[in-house]
């Protein structure tokens, strides 16, 4: 909660704001904490993203078929992206994608996602990259870790970030250049303002359930009541002094909250986990250094990140980041 507080209470949560406002040319709406204008797809349109998917992965099997060639251009030797490849099966999904790991030797990973009567098309084409980031996690390390015992990740947050390592690079792995010289400070601001949404969401997240803790005999009707207040609250602190509207609910609407107890912050954390071990990977071999990494195994979160990147879990790196970016980019 404390690096949630921070970050949201940042000189560089004010500026972004600004900077969206004056992209959009209006004052910010609470909508806008989805604001996706930062993200190298915004300059391609929809349309023709989903006809360039849809040509290359019309069913299923092209897409289980394309798992080897994927990580291949990531940076695996043939052997090792084809033995990873071979642990992973497609599924299409009916809703959602999703991600679902093998829970012993022999079995293999499931991978989740969308894929229509014309084929898959833009939006599961960047799900499906985002359940393979996980996908890869979970079989790296469930067969590399030294014992059986340890295999997985700390908690959900590190294999989140692995996922979105993998997702940032949808558009390269089509073979889709962003010419772009700002983009790195672009896609740096874009995981910033997704990271200070979810990181909103989170702090409600906690506060309700500290909440039904102490009100263990609330109905419904209050609990609703209640989270509607306390996002109003979380918003008012954080968000109105960089959106300069109040009284905004818009956080209260993820129902992870009561579904998935407590799962919300693994988002956020995911993003700075990230944001770390992108510069970490920054000038060296991806598959290499994702190897070594996630065959550590359950380690404690941040003898984890010691490990990994050569420090603990913080927002540091990315607020620095940004207020280079910010610079940069007028």
């Amino acid at each position: 909660e404390a690096l949630f507080v921070e970050m949201l209470s940042s000189e560089q949560f004010k500026l972004t704001g600004e900077l969206i406002s004056q992209r959009l040319g209006r004052p910010l709406e609470a909508f806008d904490i989805w604001y996706d204008g930062f993200k190298a797809r915004s300059t391609i349109s929809e349309q023709e993203l989903n006809s360039i998917v849809s040509k290359k992965y019309p069913n299923r099997d092209a897409f289980q078929n394309d798992l080897k060639p994927i990580l291949m251009k990531l940076g695996y030797a043939p052997e090792r992206a084809g033995y990873i490849a071979s642990k992973i099966t497609v599924d299409g999904a009916r809703g959602a994608g999703h991600a679902w790991g093998a829970a012993m030797k022999g079995q293999n990973a499931r991978l989740r996602t969308r894929i229509g009567a014309s084929g898959m098309d833009y939006k599961g084409y960047n799900i499906a990259v985002h359940e393979f980031g996980h996908n890869v996690e979970q079989t790296t390390s469930l067969y590399n870790v030294d014992y059986y015992t340890m295999n997985g990740v700390p908690n959900t947050a590190f294999t989140e970030a692995f996922a979105f390592i993998f997702q940032v690079r949808d558009l390269e792995l089509l073979g889709i250049k962003n010419p772009d010289p700002k983009a790195e400070y672009w896609r740096v601001l874009d995981n910033f303002w997704g990271a200070c949404e979810i990181m909103g969401v989170s702090i409600v997240d906690m506060k309700v359930w500290k909440w039904m803790y102490e009100n263990p005999e609330a109905t419904s009707a209050q609990l609703k009541e209640q989270t509607i207040k306390i996002a109003v609250e979380v918003w008012n602190q954080y968000f109105a002094p960089v959106f300069g509207i109040k009284d905004q609910p818009i956080l209260a609407i993820y129902s992870h909250m009561i579904s998935y107890p407590l799962y919300l912050s693994a988002y956020p954390l995911g993003h700075l986990i990230e944001f770390q071990l992108e510069q970490h990977l920054d000038g060296k071999n991806f598959a290499t250094e994702a190897d070594r990494i996630y065959s550590t195994g359950r380690l404690i979160p941040q003898l984890w990140m010691k490990n990994a990147v050569g420090a603990e879990i913080s927002n540091k790196p990315m607020l620095e980041a940004v207020e280079d970016a910010l610079v940069k980019i007028k």
